[in-house]
């Protein structure tokens, strides 16, 4: 049991890697998007609302802080 957990632990640990400035405007592109098809998030947006009677909610909140 112990050998899983600290296998897990060090593999957990060496997947975390921080963005370098000069690596962001990689990140921006529009091919590097979720989805990058307009009509496809129109379709899964129109599918939420017919089916939750709800909008909204696919993009991003806020920062985490609790406070959107």
């Amino acid at each position: 049991m112990f050998r899983i957990l600290l296998i897990t632990s060090v593999l957990s640990l060496s997947a975390c890697a921080s963005v370098q400035p000069w690596e962001k405007g990689l990140l921006a592109k529009p091919s590097m998007a979720l989805v990058a098809d307009e009509n496809e998030i129109f379709l899964d947006e129109h599918i939420y609302f017919s089916k939750e009677a709800s909008t909204g909610g696919q993009g991003v909140g806020g920062g985490g802080c609790g406070c959107n």
